[in-house]
Parts: structure tokens; C-alpha cells; sequence
């Protein structure tokens, strides 16, 4: 005999996901009201509409800080999703602190997509990478389609996207982003960020001290 399903336990699942009233109300009949069988239910319904949600706009969200431990390294991000209600969800707080900390962990990266990376940037590496020693004396064709595999794995490097998830590595920021999308069922985008590093375009007190004496030098 199926547990009845009472509306506590559709509100409940309903403030834990953000899914409609109705989705809840079936994923809790098909998981005989447990809870965390009807959330994965509900994660699993959505990720292959995951992809087709990326388009819609999301003008919703928040602006979330990290600040590493000895405050030395900060990040801001900007995160939107569609609605307000998954704004205030818990879980996407936590998704936008996760990714501020993804950002202060991983410095390489410099845009969320690799669509953002700046057509300078990426001239300039299939340059190096077409002077690389390995590939002098080899055919044209050959240079070239080595030196775009290497170029597309230097960009994913780039990329936050690409970035294995810090905190569960066999995901990548992208399929964590598309888990919350299929978790409630609308789009959400990690819009732009801004890493701080402590006296980052300073020179270092050391520094001035340097060119104090070369200075006291050349004025003998």
C-alpha cells in the first residue's frame, strides 16, 4: 500500500527544489513519498531539457562574495536565474558561494565560456603553440590540426565552465550549473565575476626598496 501524500510533504519538497506543485505531487506518489528519491526524480525529469533552458533569460539573483582564508584572495560573482522564489532558495545561495570559491581556487580562468575568451588571447596561443618544437618540419596541415586540439584544451583551461567541480570532481561546473537548471526547472547563468588578489598591480615594498638604491646609484 502507497504512503498518502499529504500537502506538507508537496510544500516540502517544493521549497527544497523550487519544481511545481504538480511534478512534486507526482514525484512523491512515484517514490512513496520520499523525499530524496522524489528530489533525484525531479534532477533526472529536467537535465535533458537542461540544455534547451540556457537560452531563456534570467534576470534574477544575486551577487555573492568569498574571501580566502587569510584574506589575501576575494571574488565577486554575479549568478541570475529566471524567478525571485529560486533566488531565495537556500540551495542556490549555496550553488553562488560554491562558485565564488571555484573562481578564488581556480586562477587560471579568466571568463565563464570559452566563447568569451578575447580573439587576442586566442591568436596568441595558437601562436606559441605553432612554434612549439615538436611540430617544426611537419606539413601544414598537420601543425594545424595539432596545434587547434592543443588550443581548444588551453581554452577549456580558460574557461570556468570546463572546470572540474572542486568540491565533487567528476562533474564539471557546467553539468553543476545544469543539475540546478533541471532542479527547478529554469534557466540560471553564472553571468561574470572579478577575482581580487591583495596588492595585485602594486609594487612590493621590496620592489621600491630596489629601485631606491639603483636610483641612489646612478645619481653618484
Amino acid at each position: 500500500m502507497s504512503k498518502k501524500i499529504s500537502a506538507e510533504n508537496i510544500k516540502e519538497l517544493r521549497n527544497k527544489t523550487g519544481a511545481g506543485m504538480t511534478d512534486c505531487k507526482k514525484a512523491l506518489e512515484a517514490s512513496d513519498g520520499q523525499i530524496d528519491i522524489a528530489i533525484e526524480a525531479l534532477r533526472r525529469k529536467g537535465l535533458a531539457s537542461a540544455d534547451k533552458k540556457f537560452s531563456r533569460l534570467a534576470a534574477e539573483g544575486l551577487i555573492e562574495s568569498y574571501i580566502h582564508a587569510g584574506s589575501r584572495i576575494g571574488v565577486l560573482v554575479e549568478i541570475n536565474c529566471e524567478t525571485d522564489f529560486v533566488s531565495r532558495q537556500p540551495k542556490f545561495h549555496q550553488l553562488a558561494k560554491d562558485i565564488a570559491m571555484q573562481i578564488a581556487a581556480c586562477q587560471s580562468v579568466i571568463c565563464v565560456f570559452t566563447s568569451d575568451i578575447p580573439d587576442d588571447i586566442i591568436i596568441y596561443e595558437k601562436s606559441l603553440e605553432l612554434q612549439k618544437e615538436d611540430l617544426l618540419g611537419k606539413p601544414i596541415e598537420i601543425k594545424n590540426k595539432i596545434a587547434n586540439g592543443r588550443l581548444d584544451k588551453k581554452l577549456k583551461e580558460l574557461s570556468l565552465m570546463n572546470q572540474n567541480f572542486i568540491k565533487k570532481t567528476e562533474i564539471t561546473v557546467e553539468e553543476l550549473v545544469k543539475q540546478h537548471i533541471a532542479l527547478w526547472g529554469e534557466n540560471i547563468k553564472i553571468r561574470r565575476f572579478e577575482r581580487f588578489f591583495l596588492g595585485e598591480g602594486l609594487k612590493s615594498k621590496n620592489d621600491n626598496f630596489k629601485d631606491e638604491i639603483s636610483n641612489m646609484i646612478k645619481n653618484k
